[in-house]
């Protein structure tokens, strides 16, 4: 019997990375689940391995910007499945970066419309969703970034992420006696695209590498079931958290 029998989950970002691995460790453990991102091609990829083993999957690509997609997204699930139990909002962006007194304007506001309204839009139109249905999880990707630990030059992307643990905060406050259950899951380095991107170099890779207790980065599928815990019963008591799966970075100093 798997963690997520007969539940329906949602996750935005499905189709690379933290998204991807979480949406098929879901679909593994019983879910039926939405999948969401911009990559359409990706998406019809991941829909049909999880088709092929067994699973229930459905897809729509759009942008997480987009309030009319957050409302698609639910739509979909409640159409094609019945109800929303579990949402991850996963989906995000690196965004500007670079010395802080020279970010536009455009690209302060563009990261913060992504990693943070974005996961906002989602929130909205999936707990109304789940309200109808007695209750769920929603859960978000922040970052140790601007939590634990900073970094020159990231001062969007970690306002964006940390914004993301307010939010959380105060929809667990505002929603748990109806039910829902609210956290934000915080990755240290993972062996993403995203982290490619920040760390262009091997010596950078090293560095941040060499940053966690563990002296190294996670893989996608090791958040997944860091994610898969706040999604099922087994955390039926855990809201309002920002939840470290950050390899002993936060604790780390040598």
């Amino acid at each position: 019997m798997g963690r997520l029998d007969g539940k329906i989950a949602l996750i935005t970002g499905a189709s690379a990375g933290i998204g991807r691995a979480t949406a098929e460790l879901f679909a593994r453990e019983g879910a039926k689940v939405v999948v969401g991102a911009r990559r359409q091609a990706e998406l019809d990829t991941l829909v049909a391995e999880i088709t092929h083993a067994g699973g229930a999957a459905a897809a729509l690509a759009g942008d997480v910007k987009d309030e009319d997609y957050a409302k698609a997204l639910v739509a979909l699930a409640v159409e094609r499945f019945g109800r929303l139990d579990v949402a991850f909002n996963n989906a995000g962006t690196l965004g500007a970066s670079g010395a802080s007194t020279e970010i536009s304007a455009q690209g302060w506001a563009d990261t913060l419309a992504v990693n943070l309204t974005g996961a906002f839009l989602g929130a909205k139109h999936q707990i109304v969703a789940m309200l109808t249905s007695g209750g769920g999880s929603v859960i978000f990707t922040s970052t140790f970034v601007g939590y634990s630990t900073a970094f020159p030059g990231l001062a969007a992307y970690a306002a964006s992420k940390s914004g993301l643990i307010g939010l959380t905060q105060a929809l667990a406050a505002e929603y748990g006696p109806q039910g829902i259950r609210v956290n934000a899951v915080l990755p240290g380095a993972v062996e993403t695209e995203m982290f490619r991107q920040a760390n262009g170099t091997p010596e950078a890779q090293s560095f941040v590498t060499g940053l966690h207790a563990l002296k190294r980065v996670a893989q996608p599928e090791e958040l997944a079931r860091s994610v898969l815990y706040l999604a099922s019963d087994d955390s039926s008591f855990v809201s309002g958290t920002a939840h470290l799966v950050d390899g002993g970075l936060s604790i780390t100093r040598t």
